[in-house]
C-alpha cells in the first residue's frame, strides 16, 4: 500500500532577472543546453514557500470576511427591527436572526465550503452556499413563529435572507475566481525535488507530467556517478549536499525520498542529512499499481487551502500570528513614528550618507529578504555581509549609531518588513546572508542551524531576551542561539509572543554590556 511518512516538520512576487539567470546557470552543465536542463516542470511566476504559506492561509481571511458580512447584516435587521433600541428589545425577538446567522456560518464551516479543492464544480459550490442561507432564513422563521406572542411580521427575515444569500453568494464567487487565479497561475502547485534517480522517480515523474498537478523541479542523488544527466526529462541537480545550498530551496514545499524503503540505512543516512533543512521531508513507498500511484500523487499534490476545522496547527497558527503581526505592528508604527522621524533626523545630522541600511538577510525558509534598518554605522564602512562583526568600541560605529544600536532603535525600520508580511514582531533574529562567526560562515558551525528558518524571523525574539543578540563571536554563542530559537519555535503561542513584547524593553535597556 502507497502510504507517505512525514519525517520532520516543514509551508506575488516574480523573480527578478538576474536571479533566474543564476538560478538557470546553477542547473547547467557542459554537457546539455540550458532549456533541457531546466526540466519540463519550471513555473512560469517563481513564488517561495512564504508567499505559497500566504495564499494556503487565505482561507482565513475568507472565513473571516465570510462572519463580518453576516454579522454586519445581521446586526443591521436586528436595530431596524427593534424601534427601542437593541438593548430593550425582547430576548425572543434578537434569537431567531441571530440563530440563523449561526447556522448559516457554522453550516459553511462544517460542510468544508472553504476548502476550494481541485476539480471542484463552481456553480455547485455557489448552490450549496445560496441553499445554507435560505435555510438559515427558514430556521429563523420557524423560531419566530414559535417564540412570537403575537402575530409574527416575518418581513425582515425575508430580506435578512436574501441580503445573506446575495452577500454570501458574492463572496464565494470571488474567493473561487481568486484561488481558480492562484491554481492557474502555480500559487497552490506543490514544488518538490525528489532524492534519488530510481525507478520510483522516473514513475513518479511520467504521471506528474500527465496529471500538471505538481511540480517536479529538480532530482539530487548521492550516486553521481551512476546516475543519468536527466530522469523522465527532469534534471538531476547534484547530491544531497547540493540541495543544502541549492538556490532552489526557498521555492520548494517537499523534499520527496524517492527510495526503496528496503534500503533502511540509506533512507536512515538522508533522512539525517536532509533535517537540517527547514522543507518539509516524506518518503514514497513504491506502489504496486496505477491506482495506489495516483493516490501517493494525490497526497504529494494535495494543496488545498488551509483547513479551518481541527485543533490548532501550524496554519491556523501562522494566521493568528500574522493578525498579530499586522494588528500590533500597525499600532506601533502609528505611535513610534515621532520616534523615528526624530532618529532619522539625527542621523542625518550626524553623519553623511543614507538614512537607512539595507541588508539581503535569511527569512523564511531559506528566502532572501532585505532588512531595513536605520544606518549606525559610517556610509564607506558598512558591511552588507556582516562578515566583521561589531565589537566594542567599534570605530565604524557613528555617535548616534552607538545610542540606537544600544537602544535598539536601529531596528524600528523593521516594522514594514512586518507589514510587509516579510517578517514577524516575534520570531529568530534575521542573520546576515554569509555572516561569519570568526573566519566560519555561521550557519555551518551548528547541524540544525536551518531550523531556525522554519519560523518568520522576528524584531525580537525569545532568543533576545534570554541574552542571545548582537553579534556572535563564537560556535558556543551560535549554539546557544540556534538552541533558544528552536526553543520559541517549539513553544510559540499569542501569550508567549505577547510576553515576550512585553518585556523586550526593559530587558535590552537593562543590558549594559550589550555589543549591538
Amino acid at each position: 500500500m502507497t502510504t507517505a511518512f512525514d519525517l520532520t516538520r516543514g509551508a506575488d512576487a516574480r523573480l527578478d532577472a538576474s536571479a533566474l539567470q543564476a538560478l538557470a546557470a546553477r542547473t547547467l552543465t557542459p554537457q546539455g543546453d540550458g532549456k533541457a536542463r531546466r526540466g519540463p516542470f519550471r513555473p512560469e511566476v517563481w513564488l517561495n514557500a512564504r508567499q505559497r504559506h500566504a495564499s494556503r492561509l487565505a482561507v482565513h481571511w475568507f472565513r473571516t470576511i465570510d462572519v463580518a458580512i453576516v454579522g454586519a447584516i445581521t446586526t443591521a435587521a436586528l436595530i431596524l427591527s427593534s424601534p427601542g433600541g437593541l438593548m430593550a428589545s425582547p430576548l425572543a425577538d434578537l434569537l431567531p436572526l441571530a440563530i440563523g446567522a449561526l447556522f448559516v456560518l457554522g453550516s459553511l464551516r462544517s460542510l468544508s465550503l472553504y476548502r476550494f479543492e481541485r476539480g471542484q464544480g463552481l456553480p455547485l459550490h455557489l448552490a450549496t452556499v445560496t441553499g445554507l442561507a435560505v435555510t438559515g432564513g427558514l430556521t429563523a422563521t420557524l423560531l419566530e413563529a414559535m417564540l412570537s406572542s403575537g402575530r409574527p411580521d416575518f418581513s425582515t427575515t425575508i430580506l435578512w435572507t436574501a441580503f445573506v444569500a446575495v452577500a454570501l453568494y458574492g463572496s464565494h464567487l470571488a474567493w473561487s475566481l481568486m484561488v481558480a487565479d492562484w491554481r492557474a497561475r502555480g500559487a497552490l502547485t506543490p514544488n518538490i525535488v525528489l532524492v534519488g534517480a530510481t525507478r520510483h522517480a522516473e514513475r513518479l515523474i511520467r504521471d506528474a507530467l500527465q496529471r500538471r498537478d505538481i511540480n517536479v523541479l529538480g532530482v539530487f542523488d548521492d550516486r553521481l556517478a551512476r546516475s543519468p544527466e536527466t530522469v523522465a526529462g527532469v534534471p538531476v541537480l547534484g547530491d544531497a549536499e547540493a540541495l543544502m545550498t541549492h538556490r532552489m530551496t526557498p521555492y520548494v514545499d517537499k523534499i520527496v525520498l524517492a527510495l526503496d524503503p528496503k534500503a533502511e540505512a540509506r533512507v536512515r543516512e538522508l533522512t539525517a542529512r536532509l533535517s537540517t533543512l527547514p522543507n518539509e521531508v516524506t518518503l514514497l513507498v513504491d506502489p504496486v499499481d496505477a491506482s495506489e500511484r495516483g493516490a501517493a500523487l494525490d497526497r504529494l499534490a494535495r494543496a488545498p487551502l488551509a483547513s479551518l476545522d481541527g485543533p490548532i496547527d501550524d496554519d491556523r497558527r501562522a494566521f493568528n500570528k500574522r493578525i498579530q503581526d499586522l494588528v500590533i505592528g500597525a499600532f506601533a508604527l502609528v505611535m513610534l513614528s515621532p520616534m523615528i522621524a526624530l532618529t532619522a533626523l539625527a542621523i542625518r545630522l550626524d553623519s553623511p550618507g543614507p538614512i537607512f541600511f539595507r541588508q539581503r538577510r535569511h527569512g523564511f525558509n531559506h528566502e532572501e529578504i532585505v532588512v531595513w534598518k536605520f544606518r549606525s554605522m559610517r556610509h564607506e564602512a558598512a558591511d552588507a555581509t556582516a562578515s566583521r562583526q561589531v565589537t566594542a568600541d567599534d570605530d565604524r560605529v557613528t555617535r548616534v549609531g552607538r545610542f540606537i544600536r544600544k537602544t535598539s532603535l536601529d531596528e524600528l525600520p523593521q516594522l514594514f518588513n512586518v507589514l510587509r508580511g516579510e517578517m514577524s514582531l516575534v520570531g529568530p533574529r534575521p542573520h546576515a546572508i554569509g555572516m561569519k562567526t570568526g573566519q566560519v560562515e555561521s550557519a555551518r558551525l551548528v547541524a540544525e542551524y536551518a531550523h531556525r528558518h522554519r519560523m518568520k524571523p522576528g524584531m525580537t525574539g525569545w532568543a533576545a531576551i534570554k541574552g542571545s543578540r548582537g553579534p556572535l563571536h563564537t560556535a558556543a554563542e551560535v549554539r546557544t542561539r540556534v538552541r533558544l530559537d528552536i526553543e520559541y519555535i517549539e513553544r510559540q503561542s499569542l501569550w508567549l509572543d505577547l510576553w515576550i513584547m512585553l518585556v523586550t524593553v526593559p530587558v535590552l535597556l537593562g543590558d549594559r554590556a550589550a555589543q549591538r
